[in-house]
């Protein structure tokens, strides 16, 4: 009462529902009811508790990846036991421990797979990797998403004019 339990391969997963949100299962089909329509919290939670149990669904049956890519001369990533150790230009490695339910995996010693039933939990952990080392603008070194465009800036210019207008 109160929460809707998933089970699959991958998996199984709990949501809570909010109050005036009650789900009826009808030969295969979970249906949610809003016992108050008429009220803008409750249709918003409708639609939040349908999207977290669609998101709950795909992931106990598919599952949910998450791919970075490190950019950096020396940089690289690799597993000790259950915990990631990224190298990434500090003076020590930085040791990530990898939660409950998830599973990383580094391919290449530059690409990091986050891989978990629960959405939210993938995306949680590639965030607490990306911001490790965030991409930077002027050389694009850092720890991006794959796929992720990084808007480059220009640096520094020499201003002929200015240097030499003293002389």
């Amino acid at each position: 009462e109160g929460s809707l339990l998933v089970e699959g391969p991958k998996g199984r997963l709990e949501i809570p529902l909010r109050a005036p949100i009650g789900a009826t299962l009808e030969g295969g089909t979970v249906r949610l009811e809003n016992g108050s329509p008429a009220d803008r919290r409750a249709r918003a939670a409708h639609g939040l508790s349908r999207a977290l149990l669609a998101n709950a669904i795909r992931g106990v049956t598919a599952g949910y990846e998450r791919r970075l890519e490190i950019v950096g001369v020396g940089w690289n990533a690799k597993l000790q036991g259950k915990d990631l150790a990224l190298t990434v230009g500090f003076a020590h490695p930085v040791v990530l421990p990898v939660g409950e339910g998830l599973s990383v995996e580094c391919p290449q010693p530059t690409v990091i797979v986050v891989r978990g039933a629960d959405r939210q939990a993938v995306g949680s952990l590639a965030a607490k990797i990306r911001s490790v080392r965030p991409p930077e603008p002027y050389n694009g070194k850092g720890i991006k998403y794959d796929g992720e465009v990084i808007r480059r800036k220009a640096g520094k210019a020499f201003a002929a004019g200015a240097a030499g207008a003293g002389g």
